[in-house]
């Protein structure tokens, strides 16, 4: 069982922050406190789903969580390709540097493990079958 944290990206952290500050800090200028209390919990949520995002490989299977609403299981001997992407669009992925993972006949998801090349190895030696394409990966290598 090796579990793979998150990459996370000020890039991509920053503007959601800085947006609940500004708001935050209005809120409670104007004594505004239900709307002070609303940003706390998003910001607290927010928090919560970047600290607690992560990928792990238990025998066969890839549990993806992040945060207590997301919890996804794949089975390694269904994942067909594993690619990069720069897809905006994942609720697990908060990072610019993502692999979308296909699995099953029209499954996907994407992800952004810190460890890229440990998590993809790793993934290599349960399903050698898997098709992959990583540029940075082979970058890397060379």
């Amino acid at each position: 069982m090796t579990t793979y944290k998150s990459k996370h990206e000020l890039v991509l952290i920053m503007p959601l922050l800085v947006i609940l500050v500004v708001f935050g800090f209005i809120m409670a200028y104007n004594k505004v406190w239900f709307g002070f209390s609303v940003m706390v919990i998003i910001a607290s949520f927010v928090t919560h789903m970047f600290l607690t995002t992560y990928y792990l490989i238990d025998g066969r299977v890839l549990k993806i969580k992040s945060g207590f609403l997301f919890n996804k299981t794949v089975a390694i001997n269904s994942i067909k390709k594993i690619a990069e992407t720069r897809s905006p669009f994942n609720a697990s992925a908060i990072s610019g540097n993502r692999i979308e993972i296909k699995y099953n006949k029209a499954d996907s998801i994407i992800i952004s493990p810190k460890d890229k090349s440990g998590f993809v190895s790793e993934l290599k030696k349960i399903n050698p079958g898997i098709e992959f394409d990583l540029q940075s990966l082979e970058d890397a290598k060379n």
